[in-house]
């Protein structure tokens, strides 16, 4: 079993000092499809939530030879920099404070001296109930211990709003991506109950998947964090996707 880990998180380093630590979605993307090359895996049934979904996403609008079928959590997030430009109403703007705190060096300096502190309120105001103890979190907090992982962070919520360069190679991809491509991959969405984070409706992503599609709503408080509070659930859409 191969686990790998995103930039900037766990055992995963660059090879060269001179690398832009570049969190743009489209660089995540382009790293899982080099470690399928390196893999020797042509296509694959992706999965995933939060950052890990939108790689998926993306996986499957650009590459979608390489994608035999997919689970998405919370849908389509494909994002562009010209669409987080757009103002949300107030309640929403609240919802985002995070990423105008990462907008600033007080917020890099923060996030740098209090990770797990930031990161076990995120996951409590994400997944209002989920009951996860400590040892439940430190098994996912030791990916922080990262030398990039803070600068890979800020990075990607700054390239969102525009406040950060991208890599010219990406160009092309996020020009393609900014237009929100509708994926043709078989899916499956999921969505949980008490999904304390910002989330699309799922009638407002339905049409982006013209391919074989079915959403699910998991319940019984059901967070964020879906494959790892309804784990089932989550591996039972990856047999079921897989027969679509």
């Amino acid at each position: 079993m191969i686990v790998p880990y995103f930039r900037g998180h766990g055992s995963t380093r660059f090879l060269a000092s001179a690398t832009p630590r570049n969190g743009q979605q489209a660089a995540l993307a382009t790293d899982t499809v080099a470690l399928m090359d390196a893999l020797k895996i042509q296509n694959a049934i992706v999965a995933g939530y939060d950052w890990c979904v939108r790689t998926a996403n993306i996986v499957a609008a650009l590459y979608p030879e390489r994608c035999e079928a997919m689970v998405s959590v919370s849908g389509y997030l494909i994002g562009s920099q010209a669409a987080n430009r757009q103002p949300l109403a107030p309640k929403a703007e609240l919802a985002w404070w995070y990423q105008f705190y990462f907008a600033t060096e007080r917020g890099q300096a923060g996030y740098e001296a209090n990770t797990r502190d930031f990161a076990r309120l995120i996951w409590r105001t994400a997944s209002p109930e989920w009951k996860f103890d400590d040892a439940t979190f430190e098994r996912s907090a030791v990916a922080f211990d990262n030398p990039d992982h803070v600068t890979i962070v800020i990075h990607n919520y700054r390239w969102r709003l525009g406040l950060a360069d991208g890599e010219a190679r990406y160009d092309a991809m996020e020009k393609t991506l900014a237009a929100a491509p509708a994926i043709t991959t078989p899916t499956i969405t999921l969505e949980g109950d008490a999904n304390g984070a910002p989330h699309p409706d799922p009638k407002a992503y339905a049409t982006k998947f013209v391919g074989k599609y079915q959403h699910r709503t998991i319940r019984g408080g059901i967070g964020h964090n879906l494959p790892q509070e309804a784990p089932h659930a989550f591996a039972q859409a990856i047999v079921d996707v897989k027969a679509m």
